[in-house]
């Protein structure tokens, strides 16, 4: 009891008593049965006269041929094949592997507010898979493809769809309502799908209104539970407004039209100005969650024509375009795996995978900065949907970033420096992202999945599976729950230099995670000129330099699963590993001032799939993975380096990118 009331003072001193309120308030209102009456299957939504669910055109869409233009042949081919696949009904949930399209849920047709107080359970299945088949992004494929084709067969298949989930899931009950947010981009992708398969004689008058019931009802579902939302302070409010205005647009004679579009233009800007700093980071720290806000951004820019964003709006989507283009591989379209991963593509308007980000950085520079931020490509189709004509002026100005990049020949490393103002999703301070023609040498981890059995439930947000080190084997932040990390490690930036003929650049930083341990943990990345990498590590004592006490000290590096060839040195070790570009060597030891210190010679450990390939002992089986889309992981290398010593203490980490071994 007393250490469960220690975490509910921190939270409440981290998170802040605003949020912590407005979610003690939702479960009052969930639990009382306040949220049952307000969001019962309510006439006002749905039993009114057929006018009031007509659909209104929302933008213009892009003309065919320069569709196919853009996409060019190949596009074309994989856009259509895609659709194929959905036809028979198989979808690429998370971007992953095809998989059956299952729309018919199998749990309780309870009211989403029954099924709700009992959500904390861990599910023989994880909801997400049934979430994502129900978020209809496969509905924006086939949209996308009908509309390059004029095959019928396509909206023939999306009303087959839509009217299989809607018989199996009735409004406001089942697992598909649970969620507001799922509901509000479900909304968006009907709508989006809805416009393309307009001119179909697959689009008699009753479907389409049958669909606008669909829409007001959905929109029904998302006011009740606006206090989760804003407790939340992330995607699921910038969601659910976004859904909310979508609506109000969609059905301009329904009777709350006028009242969603009201509610949700002004949720979505208070979210937008809560959570996008001025620098352009984006509240939950993570690459994909920050395209999901982006992709809503420019959703609602687009059907908004002739309605300007608010100034401070323009200026944060301006700069949080600028923070992931300086994220951006250009060779790859990757982009480090920050932070949490649920394989959200809200959006799916490429014919490239779910981890090429150029569409959404290409579109929200056409959007927001008033240009183009890369070399034209099949990346374009995304910014022909959804940037036609901007609401912004050009806002195009080099502000201030606090991404930590260095980038040389063909070569960039970031460095993950992060101040929290808003809870943590990784506890991956001081983490290191090496990139080498389009190919990610040094790895974040990613997400893999959120809701399952230990060691699986949300476990790749922990410290050991990211590129930086841990004391005593502890966490840099304490884990609180699945999504909950209290005792925020802060980082600060201590220098950024460069060399004057430009031969090399570097970057230095410290966090304060291992306070509690009296330790502080400081590195420099340095990249020099023909292809090496210099990764410093000092770990010490902050109350007292002098200090004795032995400390366990553990590096860890996360590589691709190349062929690989391990050779054990005096105080170190040099890993060889072949990269499709070439052979790449990373020199890993203590410098040789530290050597007095060493209690004992350092351990070595290299573990593939949580399997031990060389060292000794145990391997912890969350090491050696990675996943770069939900649900989805595949094998890599954790590289570990470990002794137990008196602090001060450097490692030294020395990355050689070779086009041949001599």
């Amino acid at each position: 009891m007393k250490h469960r009331t220690s975490l509910a003072l921190k939270a409440l001193g981290e998170l802040g008593l605003r949020q912590m309120s407005l979610y003690a308030l939702y479960r009052l209102q969930l639990h009382s049965g306040y949220l049952r009456r307000q969001a019962s299957d309510d006439r006002r939504f749905t039993n009114l006269p057929d006018a009031c669910f007509r659909l209104f055109p929302l933008m213009e869409l892009p003309d065919p041929d320069h569709l196919r233009s853009i996409l060019g042949g190949a596009g074309c081919g994989a856009l259509l094949s895609e659709a194929d696949e959905i036809l028979v009904g198989r979808v690429r949930l998370f971007g992953g592997e095809p998989v059956p399209l299952e729309l018919e849920n199998s749990g309780p047709k309870l009211h989403w507010t029954e099924l709700e107080k009992s959500s904390n359970e861990i599910q023989e299945k994880d909801i997400k898979w049934t979430w994502e088949a129900g978020r209809f992004g496969w509905a924006i494929v086939l949209g996308r493809a009908y509309w390059l084709s004029g095959d019928e067969r396509y909206p023939e298949s999306f009303w087959k769809y839509l009217e299989t989930f809607l018989d199996a899931n009735p409004a406001y009950q089942g697992a598909q309502w649970t969620s507001a947010q799922e509901a509000a981009l479900r909304l968006i992708a009907i709508v989006f799908a809805a416009q393309t398969f307009a001119g179909s004689p697959h689009s008699t008058p009753a479907r389409m209104v049958s669909l606008g019931q669909a829409i007001a009802a959905h929109a029904g579902r998302i006011p009740p539970s606006k206090a989760y939302s804003q407790a939340q302070n992330n995607n699921h409010l910038l969601s659910e407004a976004a859904g909310l205005y979508t609506a109000g647009l969609a059905l301009m004679e329904h009777p709350q039209a006028a009242n969603w579009r009201k509610l949700g233009w002004r949720w979505f800007h208070q979210g937008l100005a809560s959570q996008v700093s001025a620098d352009g980071s984006y509240a939950q720290h993570s690459t994909n969650y920050h395209r999901l806000m982006l992709q809503l951004a420019l959703w609602v820019a687009r059907i908004s024509e002739g309605q300007p964003f608010p100034t401070k709006t323009s200026d944060r989507l301006a700069a949080a375009t600028r923070w992931l283009l300086d994220l951006l591989d250009d060779e790859s379209g990757g982009v480090p795996n920050l932070g949490p991963n649920d394989g959200a593509y809200i959006l799916p308007l490429s014919a490239g995978s779910v981890w090429d980000f150029r569409p959404v950085v290409q579109a929200a520079g056409k959007a927001f900065l008033g240009k183009a931020p890369l070399a034209a490509g099949n990346w374009d189709e995304m910014g022909l949907w959804l940037s036609g004509i901007s609401p912004l002026e050009d806002t195009a100005g080099s502000g201030e970033s606090s991404v930590k990049t260095v980038r040389l020949d063909h070569s960039w490393a970031y460095l993950r420096t992060a101040r929290f103002s808003s809870r943590p999703g990784h506890a991956d301070q001081l983490h290191v992202d090496l990139w080498w023609r389009g190919v990610n040498l040094a790895l974040d981890p990613g997400t893999y999945l959120y809701n399952a059995a230990p060691p699986w439930d949300n476990a790749l947000s922990r410290t050991c599976v990211h590129n930086t080190v841990t004391v005593n084997d502890q966490e840099q932040m304490t884990r609180a729950g699945r999504f909950l990390w209290l005792d925020w490690a802060q980082a600060r930036l201590l220098e950024h230099e460069k060399a004057p003929d430009g031969a090399w650049e570097r970057i230095s930083a410290e966090h304060d995670g291992y306070r509690r341990l009296g330790v502080v943990h400081r590195r420099s990345m340095t990249g020099f000129k023909g292809g090496r990498w210099w990764v410093k590590d000092t770990l010490y004592t902050q109350e007292n330099p002098e200090n004795s006490s032995e400390f366990s000290i553990r590096l860890y590096w996360l590589l691709p699963d190349w062929p690989w060839m391990l050779q054990k040195i005096d105080y170190g070790a040099n890993l060889l590993l072949q990269s499709p570009n070439g052979w790449v060597m990373l020199k890993v030891e203590y410098r040789k001032e530290a050597l007095a210190l060493l209690a004992e010679h350092p351990q070595i450990c290299l573990v593939r799939a949580g399997e031990m390939e060389y060292g000794e002992g145990a391997a912890n089986p969350i090491l050696g993975w990675r996943s770069l889309t939900y649900a989805y992981k595949k094998p890599a290398l954790s590289l570990s380096f470990a002794v137990k010593t008196s602090l001060p203490i450097d490692l030294l980490s020395r990355w050689y990118l070779l086009s041949e071994v001599g």
